[in-house]
């Protein structure tokens, strides 16, 4: 499962959500949207964070802890 947090230079939320996901185990890359234009336009992207999950918009906001671990694990359970 390939995770990219997509972001802006400027985000100051980055260390609370890298936290999250160091917290949560989860493996993930950061990638500033200020070099991916292609990743801008493909999105749809009017702000920052978003969080795509093997190429796909899985969040365009900064969710909570709990909302990760539903989505990462809860979720995932049932499939």
């Amino acid at each position: 499962m390939k995770v990219q947090l997509l972001v802006t230079k400027t985000d100051f939320s980055v260390p609370n959500i890298e936290r999250e996901f160091r917290h949560l185990g989860i493996g993930y890359q950061v990638d500033y949207l200020e070099d991916h234009p292609d990743l801008v336009a493909r999105h749809n992207i009017r702000h920052s964070p978003n969080i795509l999950i093997d190429g796909e918009m899985a969040f365009r906001y900064h969710p909570t802890e709990t909302e990760l671990k539903k989505f990462f694990f809860e979720n995932k359970l049932r499939h």
